[in-house]
């Protein structure tokens, strides 16, 4: 690629994000980058603000546990099917992690509002609901446009300093195959800067035909990109594989305590990449 995203390893993914950064993560169907997620955690990364678009599974749960999270703002923080995450809560409960509530609506409509260079979105659906009382950087104000009271929500938008996201493939020109998943195209557009990681880099222009055009984010929003076979497993990636079960299975069991986390970081990320 003459222009376009640069084409770095998935250490210099992990070297590119500074600590204390603004992190945008996607939820576990949305090609959640847990290659680099690793590779993260065995720089050290420290700080990090994770902004989940809307939820986060074992790649949060697991940068907190690794002490790499200082605050958190999601809808939810779980294991799904495998019960809670057990490295969030703890972090929560001992006063280790700043905790912002959210709903998935409010999260879409924040970063909506970064993409759209406005500063603030409306949202009607959180009024009388108990958030708002943990939220005091939201507001509640009468429609403007009515002449009657008219209460509404209004979000202050959220430019994220980086967004990271796994996806099936880029393009030689760097565009990003995200499919149906437009939730990545919206934390890019919010995002100053975009890494990703990819399963394969493919010798084609997805703008060249309709039908792939109409998935693909285009390289002019992407830094760079790493390739990362599996590089979202254990969780699944759209049409090429599913979740490994087992293994998220064991993540919950190990990670109940924190010998048993640390123990898990010793031999799935610390020791050496993990190979499926």
């Amino acid at each position: 690629m003459a222009q376009g995203p640069e084409i770095i390893t998935l250490r210099e993914i992990a070297q590119a994000m500074p600590d204390g950064a603004l992190l945008g993560v996607p939820a576990d169907y949305s090609g959640v980058p847990m290659a680099a997620t690793r590779e993260l955690i065995r720089r050290g990364a420290r700080d990090l603000n994770l902004y989940c678009l809307p939820l986060t599974t074992i790649q949060g749960d697991m940068l907190i546990g690794a002490g790499c999270v200082a605050s958190i703002e999601a809808a939810a923080v779980t294991l799904g099917e495998f019960g809670l995450a057990p490295r969030f809560c703890q972090a929560v409960e001992s006063g280790a992690l700043m905790m912002r509530d959210a709903t998935c609506p409010a999260l879409h409509a924040q970063l909506q509002a970064a993409e759209k260079g406005v500063p603030f979105m409306p949202l009607r659906g959180l009024l009388e609901t108990d958030i708002l009382k943990f939220r005091p950087d939201w507001a509640v104000i009468n429609n403007p446009l009515s002449d009657s009271k008219d209460p509404i929500v209004i979000l202050p938008q959220k430019k994220l300093d980086v967004s990271l996201f796994h996806a099936a493939s880029a393009d030689r020109n760097g565009n990003i195959w995200i499919g149906r998943r437009r939730e990545l195209a919206t934390l890019a557009h919010g995002s100053d800067r975009v890494l990703v990681t990819v399963e394969e880099i493919l010798e084609e222009d997805f703008f060249a035909s309709e039908e792939r055009a109409a998935g693909a984010l285009p390289a002019l929003y992407v830094e760079a990109i790493a390739e990362a076979r599996n590089g979202a497993w254990p969780c699944g990636l759209q049409d090429l594989y599913e979740p490994d079960h087992d293994e998220l299975r064991h993540y919950a069991l190990a990670a109940a305590s924190e010998d048993g986390f640390r123990r898990y970081l010793a031999s799935r990320v610390l020791d050496a990449p993990v190979t499926v």
